[in-house]
């Protein structure tokens, strides 16, 4: 007797026995999930991660807050997370102040200094207003975040005839290369210019994490647990530029 094959066609998106033995064998392809199951295959995924991850942008008083509510091994490993994080940011911090620069120590000061962090420079000018203002705001930055270095050069000792027009200018270094570039403070407020817009500009360029506890945005609330109003946050931007060392006379910046 002659051994013949006959070719059986199989319809793959069958759900029979015989489909499931020729899947098994990899003989033909799985099955194509539907549209709706990949959806709420995906909408699971997130539901999952965001469960995961619901500890992630939480500080440790937070974390503390919540020893009652969560697994102690779940929390104690993001505890551990912030401790290493608090760790890093305080070994980087190593600044704290405005650094004068010349234009002969521009290079290894901004340029170089770069390489392993952020940093602000201001192209200055005594005669302007928004120079003066954006020096003192700048007090506050280097004191409220020492891993970031702050430096000051006169416009016209940096850049032969440089326009007092374009005074204040800020540049800001990362890895030795400009990565923003404001000229005067125009694009933040001009003379109503505040912490909080000097803030915006680190968030952006990677500088600060928005969820840090120490940006304005993140402290605008009063002693009673009230958000503040637009006058208070002023009063709370002046108050922390008289912190850093200036003195009452900032405040005719704001008026």
């Amino acid at each position: 007797m002659n051994n013949m094959k006959m070719q059986v066609e199989v319809d793959p998106n069958e759900d029979t026995e015989w489909t499931d033995i020729l899947r098994d064998k990899g003989i033909i392809p799985e099955k194509p999930k539907s549209p709706t199951a990949e959806l709420e295959e995906a909408f699971e995924e997130a539901i999952k991660k965001q469960h995961e991850n619901r500890l992630e942008n939480k500080d440790i008083s937070e974390l503390d807050a919540l020893e009652d509510d969560e697994d102690e091994e779940f929390l104690n490993f993001y505890k551990q997370k912030r401790m290493d994080e608090l760790k890093k940011l305080q070994e980087k911090q190593r600044f704290g102040s405005v650094f004068p620069v010349s234009k002969n120590e521009y290079e290894k000061e901004v340029t170089q200094a770069s390489g392993d962090c952020f940093v602000l420079l201001h192209m200055s000018s005594s005669a302007s207003l928004q120079s003066r203002l954006l020096a003192s705001l700048l007090q506050t930055v280097a004191r409220k975040f020492p891993e970031i270095k702050v430096c000051e050069i006169t416009a016209t000792r940096c850049v032969e005839n440089y326009p007092e027009a374009n005074c204040p200018t800020l540049l800001v270094y990362h890895k030795k290369d400009v990565v923003k570039q404001l000229v005067t403070l125009t694009a933040l407020g001009g003379s109503d210019t505040n912490l909080a817009d000097v803030e915006k500009v680190l968030t952006d360029v990677g500088a600060v994490q928005p969820s840090d506890t120490r940006l304005v945005v993140n402290a605008d609330q009063d002693d009673d647990g009230e958000p503040l109003s637009k006058s208070s946050k002023l009063k709370f931007t002046k108050k922390a530029i008289r912190g850093a060392g200036s003195n009452d006379s900032d405040d005719d910046f704001f008026d």
